[in-house]
C-alpha cells in the first residue's frame, strides 16, 4: 500500500519528497524505546542489588555461625541434639531477617510514592514484586543459616573446646 499513497502523493505535489512510512504501533514502540531501555537497566540495577544483598547475607550468617563454633561445641559437649543446634542458629537468623524485611517494607511503602512516577504499568507497592523478594530473603536466609549451622553441628566437640 505504500507504493500507492506515494503515487498519490506525487500527483498532489511532486516536490514533496516521500521517503519511509511506518505504522502507528511502530511509531509508538520507537516512542518509548528509551523508556524500555531505562526500564531494563533498573531490572538489572535491581537484580544486582538482590544478589549483593544475598552474598551479603549469607557471608553474615556464615561469619555468625563460623565465629560461634566454640560455643556450638559446648552446647553439644553438653548434651545438645544436632538438630536442636541446627534449630537455634535458624531461629536466631530467622529472627534477625524478620526484624530487616519489616523495616525494609517500611520503606519501600514509604519511599514507594517518590518513584511512582518512574514506574510505568506497576504499582509502587505491587504485592507479587514485593511477596518474591521477600520470599527470596527468607530462602537465602534459610540457605545461609542452614549450611554453616549443620556444619557447625557436625564439629567434634572435643576439637571445638580447643
Amino acid at each position: 500500500m505504500s507504493d500507492t499513497v506515494r503515487a498519490a502523493m506525487r500527483e498532489i505535489d511532486p516536490t514533496l519528497p516521500v521517503q519511509e512510512f511506518t505504522s502507528q504501533s511502530e511509531q509508538i514502540s520507537q516512542r518509548f524505546a528509551q523508556e524500555r531501555l531505562f526500564a531494563r537497566a533498573y531490572a538489572a540495577f535491581g537484580a544486582l542489588a538482590v544478589l549483593l544483598a544475598c552474598i551479603g547475607l549469607f557471608g553474615l550468617m556464615s561469619y555468625s555461625v563460623a565465629r560461634r563454633t566454640s560455643e556450638i561445641g559446648v552446647r553439644m559437649a553438653l548434651g545438645a541434639q544436632r538438630h536442636t543446634v541446627v534449630g537455634m542458629v535458624m531461629s536466631e537468623s530467622l529472627r534477625l531477617v524478620a526484624v530487616g524485611i519489616v523495616l525494609g517494607l517500611g520503606v519501600v511503602l514509604w519511599a514507594g510514592r517518590f518513584v511512582q512516577t518512574i514506574v510505568f504499568g506497576l504499582s509502587p507497592a505491587d504485592p507479587l514484586t514485593i511477596g518474591g523478594a521477600v520470599a527470596l530473603i527468607a530462602v537465602v536466609t534459610a540457605l545461609a543459616g542452614s549450611l554453616p549451622a549443620r556444619r557447625a553441628s557436625n564439629v567434634n566437640p572435643i576439637d571445638a573446646l580447643r
